[in-house]
């Protein structure tokens, strides 16, 4: 007697949006963990371009930007039957655009950054999912060469170290990853310099290695990944690495947008608007990078990507094109297959499990 089919949970995956054209806000897909099949369960929650948010670790709340030139961030709660996320708060977020979205391992603080004001914002959650009003700011100073993206500060990304001792922000504007420490009240000291990167990198994003002082730092402009060692006492960066993520040779217009990392840490991935690829490379066990590979997304203006939790697959958000594209990953050489799997939404641009 045959034995039944193992039944596949479906997983959650939430999409946040642009919402200048028919998109609405943070929509909720199914995704199929063993085919790689995505089936779009609609909008539950209507919000102004919530492009970038967190999820807390029980999933009952998220966490989201509005990237408006009156820039705000906004809290939502699960119902019951996880149809719809409803607004807990939302609050101003200091600047304008703002583009990132971060909790503390606590999930006592939330931050952001906004991009077209050059400033960072850091707020106490309340316990019930609330983000509270009067955050702690900084506000970033300088430019860099690249006109006109970088002739003014331009906070992109804000990361918690580990620890919660310090915050990184990575300033695409002024070629910077600026440090707050943070001491045991929460309250943020004076920022200063964790590494300077070169003249018209443009840092965008940065993650941390999953087991290992290492950090990885994506650079739009330049199109390159740069590796660094973490000074665990002083918060500071220590260049290991610097490595294009585009093919030799290639010779048009390209621009990065974000970075991952598998959990063993052997392989990292790097999405290039323009070229419309996911950049693969290798990670030695010191933070050196090789590319090994460059996949087509499928779609234009590839923006945020995500590993699917079993990390069978990459799931690629492609704004210009309106399309979720699936890959599969090789689990032994890190590279990437189009499944044939992909689905259709307006200006998807954050994508989280």
């Amino acid at each position: 007697m045959s034995q039944a089919p193992k039944k596949v949970e479906a997983q959650e995956l939430l999409v946040g949006t642009y919402t200048d054209a028919t998109s609405k806000g943070i929509y909720k897909m199914f995704f199929n963990s063993e085919t790689g099949e995505l089936e779009n369960k609609g909008l539950v929650a209507e919000a102004v371009s919530p492009s970038y948010f967190a999820i807390s670790k029980d999933r009952q709340y998220v966490y989201s930007v509005n990237e408006m030139e009156k820039g705000e961030v906004s809290s939502f709660k699960w119902n019951d039957d996880r149809t719809q996320l409803n607004l807990v708060s939302n609050v101003s977020s200091e600047g304008m655009h703002p583009c990132y979205a971060e909790l503390n391992s606590d999930e006592s603080m939330f931050a952001t950054a906004n991009y077209s004001s050059g400033n960072i914002a850091v707020y106490n959650l309340d316990g019930k999912g609330g983000i509270q009003e009067h955050p702690q700011t900084g506000q970033h100073t300088g430019k860099s060469i690249v006109v006109p993206n970088q002739e003014a500060p331009h906070a992109h990304c804000v990361k918690f170290s580990k620890d919660n001792n310090f915050l990184y922000a990575v300033d695409l504007g002024i070629d910077e990853i600026v440090l707050y420490p943070i001491d045991s009240q929460g309250k943020l000291d004076a920022k200063q310099t964790a590494l300077k990167l070169d003249a018209g990198d443009g840092p965008r994003h940065i993650i941390y290695h999953p087991t290992k002082d290492i950090a990885f730092i994506i650079n739009e402009l330049s199109s390159s990944v740069v590796s660094v060692k973490i000074n665990t006492e002083t918060g500071a960066f220590e260049k290991i690495d610097k490595k294009s993520t585009l093919p030799e040779g290639f010779k048009g217009k390209s621009f990065c947008a974000d970075i991952h990392i598998s959990s063993d840490g052997k392989f990292l991935y790097a999405s290039n608007r323009g070229h419309n690829t996911i950049g693969i490379f290798s990670v030695s066990e010191n933070g050196e990078l090789e590319l090994i590979g460059n996949e087509s997304v499928q779609g234009e203006w590839p923006r945020n990507f995500v590993i699917s939790p079993n990390e069978k697959f990459l799931l690629v958000a492609n704004k210009d094109t309106n399309n979720i594209t699936v890959f599969s990953i090789d689990a032994e050489t890190g590279l990437l297959t189009f499944t044939g799997n992909e689905i259709e939404l307006s200006k998807p641009i954050c994508l989280k499990f």
